[in-house]
């Protein structure tokens, strides 16, 4: 059979596999995702790169694996070896919902229909540390008295024995993860080592699907760029999922960072090795540091930390100096890691961009990457001969993917197409945007007071359920302050450092309200009327920073930068907190956008609209009332009044 029937015959298959296999398991026909999946295997066939932004609710994870299995299929039918196909993406659990909750589902229908004989098979692939070493395990056992180690850490290292992947065991210390993890070079016996046998099953041709996060993906690309050997197997094509969150990735791992963690880790590592006196030193010469390293970064600029940086910067040299010989090889690679990075940070590099960074415990990151990230990404990522998928509900401002393209370094890649599918969700039913006729003002000396009146009265508007999404820590914690003095008859919650706790307080208290910022832009799901209003007080733009002031180096204006990045990059993120609103079909909400700047008429009115799905807008808290009036059934009331 020649090579366009084969290529009919696998469109066909996707046709097949939507319109009729899939709706047997209650999943209705989205022309929309169809068309997502085609598009996504034509990439395939044509070995090009396809920018795909996926409306939220559009499917595109069955999208993806729907076009892989098929071009796999077709890859057989032309006589071409097996290869398996890579899959990235930044979230834990959408790794995992891939591997155990979508494939099996796709797998069963298939096999019912005689398309496939064997199951469709999905390996996730973590870096070395996240696995555990069964010779340097049964060491450390032999190391300890069980009975005088706190019972569920001493349980957490004996349950190891039977896990191999350390994730997956819950109390487990930091200090036992790095003694029994694998080491970077693995000499164990090849017949007994768990970790050698389970890369041989990775690459032994059982998984068409290999899943990773962002971070190895790179890894390896950078592997194979410098001629080491790669990490992961030869692949026949790569889908990146959550493809916005490359570019930062690609900054940090092109890069160096530093967090408290990372010092923390140090510290406590030396006091395990009963370097006391070393410990005690370097915590209290880093004391300053940790301090600013443990506040969110806010719009402090990266100089901020740089005086704080000296002081550990001289214990740790004298550290390295005195200990070097005496550490275990574990610890003496945390500190020679850590002594060059604060050395990096404090003394700069002409040839890099230093600035800072959120942590994901809401604290401060410094990062120091190189200027031209873009040619690093072209000569180690692009330059593979496979081709790529990269996907993401916020690629693109309206039908505009170029700032996703200058990121990434594919502006002028011949091989790129672009694709928007929108999502199905009935925003003109289900949603209202709500501008006020007078929001605060920003520079006004009352504007928090203001700000938390507006907020009181949208939440008796829409009777709680409410999420408020800040820019900043400060304007969160001023909102806060405020708040109980206009009224405020809901719970109230705040989200810190223990965002998973207080997400499931949130949830657990009907009709409450959470304050949040940082993190909870993206990442986080509240569907139903858990989230019936989503607040936000201003329009998220970027904080300047040196990666901006570098960036706008190559605009011959600061109003042409303005719209070529600063626009886009705050209309993006715009998309992203909007995304907490509606995350199912029958979801209904208010999104309340009290900014000055988007107001009708106003500097940002336009970009703001633009980067929204269309729906009803008012500025009337009548009409916020009269709409959740209208959408929400008896339970939500009692809730609110409860």
């Amino acid at each position: 059979m020649n090579y366009d029937n084969n290529r009919q015959n696998a469109h066909n298959e996707i046709d097949h596999i939507f319109k009729d296999l899939l709706p047997t398991r209650n999943m209705a026909e989205r022309p929309a995702q169809v068309a997502l999946c085609h598009q996504m295997l034509n990439a395939m066939l044509e070995g090009g790169i396809a920018l795909c932004d996926a409306g939220t609710g559009i499917g595109k994870t069955y999208a993806y694996l729907v076009a892989g299995t098929v071009y796999s299929r077709f890859r057989a039918a032309c006589g071409l070896g097996p290869k398996p196909i890579l899959v990235s993406t930044s979230s834990i659990a959408l790794q995992t919902a891939a591997r155990d909750e979508y494939l099996p589902l796709l797998s069963n229908v298939l096999t019912e229909d005689g398309m496939i004989v064997q199951p469709l098979q999905a390996v996730i692939r973590k870096g070395k540390s996240h696995y555990v070493c069964d010779d340097r395990l049964e060491r450390r056992l032999g190391q300890l008295d069980l009975r005088k180690k706190n019972w569920r850490a001493g349980n957490a290292l004996l349950a190891l024995r039977n896990e191999l992947d350390m994730d997956e065991i819950a109390h487990l210390s930091h200090y036992d993860r790095e003694r029994v993890c694998v080491p970077q070079i693995c000499n164990c016996s090849q017949e007994t080592c768990r970790y050698r046998f389970f890369l041989e099953k990775c690459d032994s041709g059982r998984y068409l699907f290999q899943i990773c996060n962002h971070n190895l993906l790179l890894a390896d690309a950078i592997h194979r760029g410098s001629g080491r050997k790669p990490i992961l197997p030869d692949t026949c094509a790569l889908i990146v999922d959550e493809a916005h969150k490359l570019p930062e990735t690609a900054r940090q791992m092109f890069g160096v960072t530093l967090a408290a963690e990372d010092i923390r880790a140090l510290t406590h590592s030396l006091r395990g090795e009963r370097f006391l006196l070393a410990a005690e030193v370097l915590n209290d010469s880093a004391k300053g540091l940790l301090r600013k390293l443990d506040r969110p970064p806010e719009d402090r600029p990266f100089v901020h930390y740089k005086t704080s940086l000296a002081a550990p910067e001289r214990s740790l040299t004298v550290i390295a100096r005195q200990l070097h010989g005496l550490l275990t090889p574990a610890t003496r690679r945390r500190l020679n890691s850590v002594s060059s990075t604060v050395s990096l940070f404090h003394q700069g590099h002409p040839d890099m961009v230093f600035y800072t960074e959120e942590d994901t415990h809401g604290g401060t990151m410094l990062c120091a990457t190189i200027s031209d990230l873009t040619a690093q990404l072209r000569q180690t990522l692009w330059r593979q001969e496979r081709p790529a998928i990269l996907t993401s509900a916020t690629l693109a401002v309206g039908e505009d993917f170029r700032r996703f393209k200058e990121e990434t370094g594919l502006l002028t890649d011949s091989r790129v197409t672009e694709s928007v599918a929108l999502s199905p969700f009935d925003y003109q039913k289900n949603c209202l945007l709500y501008l006020p006729q007078v929001p605060p003002k920003q520079k006004a000396a009352a504007y928090y007071d203001e700000l938390a009146k507006e907020i009181a009265a949208l939440l008796d508007a829409a009777q709680g359920h409410a999420l408020a999404l800040f820019t900043s820590y400060a304007a969160m914690s001023a909102v806060k302050e405020r708040l109980p003095g206009h009224g405020l008859r809901y719970p109230l919650f705040t989200m810190g450092r223990s965002a998973i706790h207080t997400t499931e307080q949130f949830k657990a208290s009907p009709g409450s309200m959470l304050l949040a910022a940082g993190a909870a832009w993206e990442g986080f799901d509240f569907p139903g009327d858990c989230v019936s209003l989503l607040i936000i007080p201003r329009l998220p733009f970027a904080v300047p920073d040196a990666l901006k002031e570098k960036e706008r180096e190559n605009h011959p204006t600061l109003r042409l930068f303005i719209r070529a990045v600063v626009v886009p990059e705050m209309q993006i993120k715009l998309k992203q907190g909007f995304g907490r609103a509606i995350r199912t079909e029958t979801d209904t909400c208010v999104v309340a956008i009290l900014d000055e700047r988007a107001a009708k008429g106003k500097r940002y009115s336009k970009d703001v609209l633009a980067a929204l799905p269309e729906m009803p807008v008012t500025g009337s808290l009548k009409d916020v009332a009269k709409f959740i009036q209208s959408v929400k059934g008896p339970d939500y009331f009692r809730e609110a009044s409860a």
